[in-house]
């Protein structure tokens, strides 16, 4: 543990000393970039440390992760219950990314950041876009009745984790939604931009376009557990992390310290009772849309979304009790627990991304 911890401080951060031996708050921070603005050899250089994930053996014992890849996979799959629909769930998803990005830096030699997929540039039209180039990307849709991908670096890895909970040798699958998709756009991302509080931002947020970076590309990142088997997870969730620090820099004085939600979630993102995904949506209005045939609540399926394959059920039992919280709410004492990837943290430790642990910034 302890040269995790070493490793940590050197990757996450240029950080000196100060006179009561704690460390400074980050004073270089790595640069995260959109992937349409990298170069051909930044483009390579990431997915070439992805492969390396994936050709890694595993390490934490995690049943039945057999790479490193599906190490990060799992630890998302036996979180999943607490970590969606909660008041965690930007800070959580904040510090896993963190913790991949360590991870392709610390043991596959990768000297980038985490890059993020701008989702809004192709809001509407995901299947053209340059993330999904067989060449430069991350390789297309899925085909055949298994919907595999058959193109691009990562069309031949097969996915122990998933779907769901299972443990099952699978490909990386999808199913390209261009309807879906329309939730990406930009409207939808500066209504969340105008809410006023951490908790109505949260929900504007994990509703859309969080929602929309799943559903759009549908298959493994359709599955609220298994969903990090698609290389794809990690740029969406960066994305959404870059529109979650925009928010906070808006005021941070306040926004640094503010969190509350609940601890015990239920869905993939906020939906009401009937199965209508919320936010205040301005354009890309996916009402109309049908994710895949029979989806429950869209055209031709059976109403309501509750039982919906791959979403947890709504956590109405006993409270699970949190670390750092001293009720079923969200603190900032709350512990974020990433498996022993890289140490656990408190949700204050991650609220600002150029503090004591963390050292990125976006651009």
């Amino acid at each position: 543990m302890r040269w995790t911890w070493i490793l940590f401080a050197i990757i996450t951060a240029d950080a000196a000393p100060v006179n009561n031996g704690e460390q400074a708050a980050c004073k270089s921070p790595i640069q995260r970039k959109a992937w349409h603005n990298l170069t051909k050899e930044e483009k390579k250089s990431y997915i070439d440390a992805e492969k390396c994930l994936m050709s890694l053996p595993a390490k934490l014992g995690l049943t039945g992760a057999r790479t490193r890849f599906d190490e990060f996979q799992k630890i998302h799959v036996l979180h999943t219950p607490l970590i969606h629909g909660v008041g965690a769930f930007l800070p959580y998803h904040r510090y896993y990314i963190q913790a991949h990005e360590t991870a392709l830096r610390t043991e596959c030699h990768y000297a980038g950041a985490q890059p993020y997929w701008d989702e809004a540039r192709d809001a509407g039209n995901f299947s053209k876009s340059i993330l999904l180039d067989p060449e430069t990307g991350f390789g297309g849709d899925g085909v055949g009745p298994n919907k595999c991908i058959a193109d691009g670096p990562f069309k031949d890895y097969v996915n122990s984790i998933g779907p769901g909970e299972n443990i099952t040798d699978h490909c990386i699958d999808r199913q390209i939604n261009d309807c879906m998709s329309e939730g990406a756009a930009q409207q939808n991302v500066d209504a969340c931009m105008k809410m006023k509080t951490f908790e109505s931002a949260w929900n504007c947020m994990e509703a859309m376009p969080h929602s929309s970076g799943h559903s759009g590309i549908n298959g493994q990142m359709m599955n609220v557990f298994s969903s990090p088997g698609d290389p794809l997870f990690y740029l969406h969730h960066a994305y959404l992390d870059r529109i979650w620090w925009q928010w906070q820099s808006k005021n941070l004085s306040s926004r640094l310290t503010e969190v509350t939600g609940r601890n015990q979630g239920g869905f993939f993102f906020p939906v009401s009772s009937n199965g209508t995904i919320l936010g205040p949506f301005s354009r890309g209005d996916i009402s109309g849309c049908d994710p895949f045939p029979g989806f429950p609540g869209g055209p031709g399926g059976p109403g309501g979304f509750p039982g919906f394959p791959g979403f947890p059920p709504p956590q109405n039992g006993p409270w699970v009790k949190i670390d750092g919280d001293p009720a079923n709410i969200t603190t900032l004492g709350h512990v974020i627990n990433v498996e022993g990837s890289i140490p656990n943290v408190t949700i204050k430790d991650v609220m600002n991304i150029q503090g004591d642990v963390l050292c990125y910034e976006y651009i």
